[in-house]
């Protein structure tokens, strides 16, 4: 057969251009996609979308870690991408970009994921995900072995053990070690381990140790190895495959000007002088108003929670704010056995003042989706709220990172206990279902009309009703509450709070907002009541939308 230019040069033009287009495609090792789905077109994939977008376009973050959120609720997506820690911002900035691309490729409808390249790693998921240790983790191992595996075993362990130690005395940006040892007269091992550093000491310590010990077995006397996983990895062989930091820079040498004399340098001296001092006077006393304004500032919300809102008129709640000691022995130290229940924003409990008096304790969690707007709406909201059909707030605690909410304790728990089981349902006969449908609806009249303020409750459910010992229903959880003026019957809002379901279709797809909102989700929980089925909600071209059934329990 006649060799043919015509045919070799297209080819050869073909293949440098290939080569050029992926000379830039990342080392890919491995990936995971979870078994839950989420739904085209919906706001999770919009969330995902911006999230995945402004991580490749973050310019600014120069150490290799980035951790961001999109989203309110249900619908939030955390994402956290970490970069090998010897690599420089240029090289991580590509893989970062390269693996936003090419995850949703390979986990097209997946709402956790999680991929791994030479050089960085990416995952987001549904739910909170930064400052926690996960402990799955995928592995990959050189195919040959080692002459002297019990050697060489010892060797490793003693510089993963240093290389630990290392990473895990790391700062908020860099939890990351690399070195070598030697294992045979010539023959050297190579160690990198790194942390999210996000993670405290402890955490990366631990998660780096176990993610070995989970694998020795399995990697034992391999000439190479390392360990993947999503909140640290490790890898080891008997070449340097890591890049060398850089030296830092020698010091300026410092260049020393002979001094002068004369009478001439005596005047230049003492103005120089004069210049300096005026100078620092000025600062010293400028510092000092800074910090007696700050100080002053500091004690001043230390020692009254200030609810500085323009509709607001309790200007301060020192009287409710309770210490959290005191709260402590009240729940005997938020005792397991305690726990009332577990919701979006914290945990309940139970428990009883010195007094005797019994209350529920809200204990909002770190990483809840309830901040201090939430937190401070609810405290403003609750405690101006006095009503039969209302629960009550005793008072609230604010220290540190603890904050809680004490409520009147309601012995019967909250309504969707009793509805959607099947055998404490039997106590609700028709004439109790009738007192709570009235209950409720005479509750929502006092939100929306009675009070000084007409408050918009948000999230009005049967997990939202309390009853007491004479099942008497109480609204409770304003946390998502919204407040208008007297005279204003309707607002906008981009911010979309709520449980699916139960949410007024002009509310969850345009943020139209009024008393209708609690009225149509009112209308949900009366068929509820009615039926005793839980409603679930049908997708309508991939949005949440109104269209509700009502399943058996």
């Amino acid at each position: 057969m006649r060799f043919s230019w015509r045919l070799f040069v297209p080819a050869f033009v073909f293949s440098i251009l290939f080569c050029l287009v992926h000379a830039e495609d990342e080392i890919y090792l491995r990936h995971m996609c979870s078994a839950a789905n989420y739904t085209s077109y919906s706001i999770y994939q919009e969330n995902l979308k911006a999230l995945l977008s402004s991580l490749s376009s973050n310019k600014a973050i120069d150490y290799g870690f980035y951790n961001f959120s999109v989203g309110e609720r249900f619908n939030r997506v955390f994402a956290i991408a970490l970069c090998r820690g010897d690599i420089g911002q240029s090289a991580c900035q590509r893989c970062v970009n390269f693996s936003t691309a090419d995850l949703p490729r390979r986990c097209p409808a997946q709402e956790e994921a999680i991929v791994w390249y030479d050089n960085c790693m990416l995952r987001y998921s549904t739910r909170w995900i930064f400052r926690s240790v996960e402990r799955y983790a995928s592995y990959m191992y050189n195919a040959d072995n080692v002459t002297d595996p019990n050697l060489f075993t010892q060797a490793l362990d003693g510089l993963l053990s240093r290389l630990r130690e290392g990473a895990s005395s790391g700062d908020s940006r860099h939890k990351f070690a690399v070195g070598s040892t030697k294992y045979a007269t010539s023959t050297s091992i190579y160690g990198l381990v790194q942390c999210t550093p996000d993670l405290t000491a402890l955490q990366c310590s631990h998660c780096l140790n176990t993610s070995y010990k989970d694998v020795t077995g399995d990697i034992r006397g391999r000439l190479g190895g390392r360990v993947l996983g999503p909140s640290c990895n490790i890898r080891y062989d008997i070449y340097q495959f890591y890049e060398i930091p850089a030296p830092p820079p020698p010091p300026t040498p410092t260049t020393v000007v002979p001094s002068s004399t004369g009478e001439g340098s005596d005047k230049v001296r003492k103005i120089i002088l004069g210049i300096v001092s005026t100078v620092c006077i000025v600062i010293l006393i400028i510092s000092i108003f800074i910090f007696l304004k700050v100080r002053k500032r500091k004690a001043k919300g230390q020692n009254n929670f200030l609810l500085t809102d323009a509709h607001d008129d309790i200007t301060s709640t020192e009287c409710l704010q309770f210490k959290f000691e005191t709260i402590q022995v009240a729940t005997d130290n938020f005792k397991k056995d305690n726990k009332l229940g577990q919701g979006g924003f914290g945990s309940v409990y139970k428990g009883k003042l010195v007094g005797g008096k019994r209350i529920a304790v809200k204990r909002l969690a770190a990483n809840s989706g309830q901040g201090d707007l939430e937190f401070k709406n609810e405290v403003v909201i609750v405690a101006k709220l006095q009503h039969r059909n209302l629960v009550r707030l005793f008072g609230f605690c604010l220290e540190g990172n603890e904050r809680l909410l004490i409520y009147e304790f309601v012995s019967n728990s909250s309504l969707d206990r009793f509805l959607f089981d099947p055998i404490k349902r039997t106590y609700l006969d028709w004439e109790t279902r009738y007192n709570i449908i009235g209950g409720i609806a005479r509750g929502l009249l006092y939100l929306h009309e009675d009070s000084r303020l007409r408050i918009i409750h948000r999230d009005l459910k049967a997990g939202n009703i309390l009853l007491d010992e004479e099942m008497c229903p109480k609204i409770a959880d304003f946390g998502l509450a919204k407040l208008f003026i007297p005279n204003q019957t309707q607002g906008d809002t981009s911010r979309i709070c709520g449980t699916y379901g139960y949410m007024a279709p002009e509310y969850l797809i345009h943020g139209k907002l009024s008393v209708k909102s609690d009225v149509y989700s009112f209308g949900i929980l009366l068929f509820e009541i009615i039926s005793g089925q839980k409603n679930s909600r049908f997708c309508s071209g991939g949005e949440p939308y109104v269209l509700t059934s009502f399943v058996g329990s």
